[in-house]
């Protein structure tokens, strides 16, 4: 099987021209949402309702928001309001990945595309969109992951 690369980034502590600026010269085709919350007033130029157009006026990529791959509400605010820990978010959400079977269900040749998985955070440390990069490449053996 040829080895694929997938990208993540997040949007957070990035100007609108740095954040499409990084897309457009690591020439990315296709942007996979995972964001519980893509819809927020707070995500700015990376709004669900604006991010197609965006990516196709600038980019010239394609926009995917896939649910599969976001965490649920009650993790995610376990995690944000502290009641649980990083470590405990991580085993979470892991499991949640199992339980969905996101690596049968999810096509390895959506990354056969220049892809990037878009979240929220800044970095990827801390994201879960690592994690979701993270299940795949261990479940699919040929997944090169790099953080924009």
């Amino acid at each position: 099987m040829a080895q694929r690369t997938a990208y993540s980034i997040g949007f957070t502590k990035h100007s609108a021209e740095a954040f499409f600026g990084k897309l457009i010269v690591t020439g990315i085709e296709l942007l996979i949402d995972v964001r519980l919350n893509a819809a927020s007033q707070l995500a700015g130029f990376a709004k669900r309702a604006d991010l197609p157009y965006f990516l196709n006026s600038l980019c010239h990529a394609e926009y995917l928001h896939e649910p599969l791959l976001t965490p649920t509400d009650e993790l995610l605010g376990a995690y944000r309001r502290k009641e649980i820990t990083w470590s405990q978010y991580e085993q979470g959400y892991s499991k949640l990945l199992q339980e969905r079977q996101v690596e049968h269900i999810i096509p390895p040749s959506l990354f056969n595309k220049r892809a990037v998985l878009l979240c929220s955070e800044a970095t990827a440390e801390r994201c879960h969109r690592r994690l979701a990069l993270e299940h795949l490449a261990q479940h699919w053996g040929s997944l090169n992951i790099i953080h924009l």
